[in-house]
């Protein structure tokens, strides 16, 4: 009874048309209709921006084996002890917001996928950095690069992501120093979304634009951006060398870097919600400043990741309310920054897809979507905290992005939105099925899931008693059998895979 298909008009090739229309009709950014929400008033906000400016000034952040950055910041104003740097009050303010872009355009290789960052709009982006995945026929394992490349493909045929992402998954088959090169050549390769690059070396980063500049060509790559990257800070108040050569590279090439703060309350930061989005505004502002600093005008986002902890085992927790609270006050700080904000969406601490997976992930996404984030990493896959990408998971997840793109757009006050005519033809006491407006929108009425199952009990139990997960399972199986890469000029495959064969014979074979 499991392996019964779902008995729709059609049968599996018209579900197949629909999603392959589906992707062609989404926009490829959303543009949001409704305000983000306020929980902190403006009292509030500048009460906070005073305790990060104090926090810069007073106490300061270390730049641990990166002289280059010292120098930028002493020649800026900064005070320099050691590798501790402290910042006379409102210097960082005046930095970024006298050259950081409120928006910019993040390319993609099918320029009709290009995206839109700050502002209004707004990007889902998949699960990022896990080492393991999973999936109900083979459950939790180390994740490989088939199964990289497998992702890279679901956010490309998903019309609910915005980008094929970054690190979906971490593929440990690869050894470390080379798995860089063999990543972005799936993201260039096997979609033509945007993409992130990666940052876990200042010359990795470089091999992303690099590669980067075979696709897209290299002077629209020096005068454009094409990659959106993540540089985490070492909190509490320390940036270390390996982000700072990444965010280095990338900001002296115009790339867009996302400056986020990864903290675990109670741990990292305070325990409380003005606590961490005063230090997470400090370490935002040093960060974003040392950008500017070395190119002035490189496309910045304001990123934020904070979470709560057990404070019975330290084990962090997700969908609680603090982190909301925290990721509320913390958009609204980007926004008087005037510059693209980032949070984390889709978010649990479950193991595998169950309710405990659906009611945290909805707990961490519904903020992010509410407070106006522009950038929502990990909107897709994200289990056990982040240490596994889920098949399944992934699959939910996406489709809750698509329900949650019909919300951002508002409400529709145009005259069909209206509807008076469909009311007056109607009148009282009748119903509205057959009324020529419900005729002429019955196909875009509603938005609709392709996971939940609405039929009578009778019929869910004859085509299999399928729960949301095995319903997931049967569709990013059917998604990627029905996989094609999109077009690439066979002689700039050649280059990439060249340059990959010449980076790996020069880069040593370890898996440290």
């Amino acid at each position: 009874m499991s392996d019964t298909p779902r008995r729709r008009s059609g049968g599996r090739s018209a579900r197949q048309s629909i999603r392959k229309n589906a992707a062609q009709e989404t926009s490829s950014y959303l543009t949001r209709s409704i305000s983000p929400m306020e929980v902190v008033s403006d009292e509030g906000l500048s009460t906070i921006e005073y305790n990060a400016d104090t926090i810069l000034e007073e106490i300061g952040m270390d730049f641990s084996d990166y002289p280059s950055a010292l120098d930028l910041f002493k020649n800026a104003g900064a005070q320099i002890d050691g590798e501790r740097v402290r910042f006379p009050r409102g210097l960082c303010r005046e930095i970024v917001t006298s050259s950081a872009p409120s928006t910019y355009t993040h390319h993609a290789k099918n320029p009709n996928r290009s995206v839109e960052i700050g502002g209004n709009s707004m990007v889902f982006v998949p699960a990022y950095g896990s080492p393991f995945v999973r999936d109900l026929d083979h459950g939790r394992r180390y994740a490989t690069i088939e199964d990289f490349n497998n992702f890279v493909k679901l956010a490309y045929m998903n019309p609910h992501m915005h980008l094929s992402g970054g690190t979906v998954c971490e593929p440990v088959d690869v050894p470390v120093a080379h798995r860089h090169l063999d990543m972005i050549y799936a993201h260039l390769r096997y979609s033509d979304k945007p993409f992130m690059g990666s940052v876990t070396a200042a010359e990795r980063a470089q091999d992303s634009i690099d590669m980067a500049k075979l696709v897209f060509g290299a002077q629209f790559v020096e005068e454009n951006t094409v990659m959106t990257s993540l540089i985490n800070a070492n909190s509490p108040m320390a940036w270390d060398a390996t982000m700072l050569g990444a965010a280095e590279t990338y900001a002296k090439s115009m790339q867009a870097t996302m400056i986020s703060p990864f903290i675990l309350a109670g741990a990292m930061a305070p325990v409380t919600v003005a606590g961490v989005a005063s230090q997470t505004l400090a370490e935002a502002l040093a960060g974003m400043t040392f950008v500017q600093l070395v190119k002035p005008g490189a496309p910045v986002i304001f990123g934020s990741f904070a979470s709560s902890m057990s404070m019975q085992t330290g084990a962090p927790t997700f969908g609680t309310p603090e982190p909301a609270l925290v990721l509320y006050t913390v958009a609204s700080l980007a926004r008087r920054l005037g510059v693209p904000f980032r949070s984390g969406g889709n978010l649990c601490a479950s193991k595998i897809p169950d309710a405990q997976a659906a009611s945290e992930s909805m707990s961490t996404m519904l903020p992010a979507v509410n407070a106006g984030a522009n950038f929502i990493l990990h909107s897709a896959g994200w289990l056990e905290g982040g240490l596994t990408m889920g098949y399944e998971k992934f699959i939910i997840d996406a489709d809750q992005c698509g329900l949650l793109a019909k919300f951002v757009s508002g409400v529709d006050l145009s005259e069909n939105g209206q509807a008076m005519d469909a009311i007056r033809e109607t009148g009282p006491g009748q119903h509205f099925l057959g009324s020529a407006h419900t005729y002429n929108n019955f196909e875009t009425a509603f938005a609709r899931s392709e996971i939940a199952n609405n039929d009578s009990f009778e019929q869910w139990e004859e085509d299999g008693s399928l729960d949301a997960a095995q319903r997931a399972n049967k569709i990013w199986k059917e998604t990627l059998a029905i996989y094609e890469a999109p077009e690439m000029d066979p002689e700039i495959d050649q280059k990439l895979l060249d340059f990959i064969t010449i980076r790996k014979k020069e880069i040593p074979d370890t898996f440290e």
